[in-house]
């Protein structure tokens, strides 16, 4: 039956040994009940899988909640579902030269409410070595903040990391976590959508005591 939207998927998939965060353990993926072993607990015919999967939280495109920089933020269960399903979202695209989105790349954007996803490209070079070599593109702290007092809910991008990891400063998530707007990091596909006119969505699971997780983020696209 056609449909009146498209829907964009902007998430990595995770597999077996995938390196996400440079110096982070990659996942391990497995049975914990194979079909075979399973057949001897059903009826003739009938087998079920039961898999188990071991990783850092940190892992393909995930998102980031306050807990993950403070100890008294919201976590993973405290997120508010209005920042993170059915959201307007904003595309920008950095605009070069240079690795730093600074504050004019928002410049006359009403981002009140919404969800901004920062388009690099660095996507392209997922699961090569020019993906963690230290020159990806990141938001500047003054960004972040216009973005927090300009009312954005969500904020995204499909780099390494939303900050400049040359030192072990954090100032955008430090700014953005505080004011309990959510990032989402890794992202990818961004290319494939408008600038503007479509929801955004990227849930985790509802986890308590847990800052981070990998989320399916997607897009809805009217026609």
């Amino acid at each position: 039956m056609a449909s009146d939207f498209q829907l964009i998927d902007l998430s990595h998939t995770i597999s077996h040994g995938l390196i996400t965060y440079k110096g982070l353990p990659a996942p391990v993926i497995s049975d914990h009940l194979s079909r075979e072993a399973s057949r001897k607990n059903y009826e003739p015919g009938t087998e079920f899988h039961i898999g188990k999967i071991e990783m850092v939280a940190n892992t393909g495109t995930y998102i980031d909640s306050p807990f993950h920089r403070y100890p008294d933020g919201a976590d993973l269960a405290g997120l508010d579902l209005h920042s993170l399903a059915n959201v307007d979202g904003i595309v920008v695209k950095h605009p070069g030269p240079g690795r730093v989105i600074e504050a004019d790349a928002i410049r006359g954007l009403d981002v009140k409410g919404k969800a901004i996803l920062f388009q690099t490209n660095w996507d392209r070079h997922w699961r090569t070595d020019e993906y963690w070599n230290g020159q990806h593109p990141y938001v500047a702290e003054e960004l972040a903040q216009l973005l927090v007092n300009a009312g954005a809910v969500l904020v995204g991008i499909d780099s390494y990391n939303i900050d400049n990891t040359a030192t072990g400063a954090r100032p955008v998530h430090t700014v953005l976590l505080k004011s309990n707007i959510p990032i989402v990091e890794h992202m990818c596909g961004l290319r494939e959508l408008p600038e503007s006119g479509f929801k955004f969505f990227a849930v985790p699971v509802k986890v308590r005591d847990f800052g981070t997780f990998p989320v399916r983020a997607f897009a809805v696209v009217p026609k």
